[in-house]
């Protein structure tokens, strides 16, 4: 008979954590390794007696090895970033506008300092392929039809797939609802998510690290409430609006500053090497860890080099790439760079020397049409709130006399 699609269990894993092959468990239950298989395998479901011979021999109860899935409910939402096909995905839910975007916990998205619980998990993405035996009459209206038969020749037709995702929900939606999302590189914003949630224990604050321009896109592609960004336009002399008026065309958007901080070059303590200048770089033979291309750390760096009139790959380890503030200060801790770009507050914390070379206005940008969801106002609400002020100067490398500032309408 075959097991009911709410049917689940987990005999494999039992049995080959007691070190049994599925012959030594058909011997021990009186069954055959066929049978064995197919419970495993979700294609059989096995008898009453069957299911207590299988719990004996395994030496627990019957319901360690088979429970009802809850008939838990499910959203449509829109990854914000693509999965493997046919694989389930662990995800971060937010209501942005009017749609759920689904943020996938994989790799350094799913950790703080432990592993970050998920709101649901990705059953069924948007392609015919991906969606062969998940119940028609469960999908959302919107999903591609599966009702005729994929046609293993047409390849056109077998690679093509969309950002839709359906998700199981593994929380209260009334809780997922109430969630803002902010992207953005300066460690201040998981400081700033992490107070707002002590202040308004209903919200959810959900950060995710971006550089200045990937998170000015999630920003127009509609998948976070506020964009977090530091880049300096030379030629117009202003920090980000340039930028946002050319991103966001056609879309309303205002920037809220949260301080004005210190870049420059991180060194080892003491400055051992004595740089001054990012030309000492080359003239001492130092070797640097960069960031992402077209990040703010990235265009201060090669802007300075150009200024002082030196080729890019002359600087050892410019192509060697680091992902976050953080990871710049320990490269050089670890003696795996002399050097590299971040703020006065990361060196301040990680106890390293620091070069100044830029002052950068760091801006919230936040789409108008967002501007009076709660979730929204509540974040904006604690910036200028006395215990965030003395947290940021405890932090140092920040002036933050203007946060909370509308510093553009654009």
């Amino acid at each position: 008979m075959k097991l009911d699609m709410n049917i689940c269990n987990n005999l494999k894993s039992i049995r080959t954590r007691l070190g049994m092959s599925q012959q030594d468990l058909a011997n021990l239950a009186g069954v055959t390794r066929q049978s064995i298989s197919g419970v495993e395998s979700g294609q059989y479901a096995p008898s009453v007696t069957i299911c207590l011979r299988l719990a004996k021999a395994l030496g627990c109860q019957v319901e360690d090895l088979f429970w009802l899935e809850e008939d838990l409910p499910k959203v449509e939402a829109i990854l914000a970033k693509s999965v493997p096909k046919g694989q389930q995905a662990r995800v971060s839910l937010a209501r942005v506008g009017d749609q759920w975007i689904a943020y996938p916990l994989v790799g350094n998205n799913a950790f703080r300092i432990d592993i970050i619980p998920a709101d649901g998990e990705a059953v069924a993405v948007g392609s015919r392929r991906d969606l062969r035996g998940f119940p028609q009459e469960e999908l959302p209206k919107g999903f591609p039809s599966i009702s005729k038969p994929l046609n293993p020749e047409d390849k056109t037709q077998n690679q093509t797939s969309t950002n839709k995702v359906l998700v199981r929900l593994l929380d209260d939606i009334d809780k997922l609802y109430n969630t803002v999302v902010i992207a953005g590189c300066t460690p201040v914003l998981s400081l700033l998510a992490r107070a707002t949630e002590r202040w308004h224990p209903q919200l959810r604050v959900h950060y995710h690290f971006a550089h200045s321009m990937a998170a000015l896109r999630s920003l127009e592609r509609g998948e976070v409430h506020i964009a977090g960004m530091h880049l300096y336009d030379p030629q117009t002399r202003e920090h980000n609006i340039p930028f946002v008026r050319e991103a966001l065309i056609g879309k309303g958007a205002v920037l809220i500053t949260l301080g004005v901080w210190e870049e420059g070059l991180l060194v080892a303590p003491g400055n051992p090497m004595g740089i001054k200048t990012v030309s000492d770089l080359v003239e001492f033979g130092a070797t640097i860890v960069t960031h992402e291309a077209s990040s703010g750390s990235r265009m201060l760096l090669e802007r300075k080099l150009q200024e002082e009139r030196v080729p890019l790959h002359t600087v050892k380890g410019f192509d060697r790439i680091v992902h976050n503030q953080q990871d710049v200060a320990l490269s050089i801790i670890s003696g795996i760079a002399d050097a590299g770009i971040s703020t006065a507050s990361i060196a301040a914390t990680f106890g390293l020397g620091f070069i100044p070379l830029h002052q950068s206005r760091y801006d919230l940008v936040i789409l108008k049409e967002y501007l009076e969801e709660a979730p929204v106002q509540q974040f904006l609400s604690i910036l200028g709130h006395r215990l965030v002020r003395s947290q940021l100067e405890v932090l140092g490398g920040y002036d933050i006399s203007k946060i909370g500032e509308v510093v553009a309408d654009i």
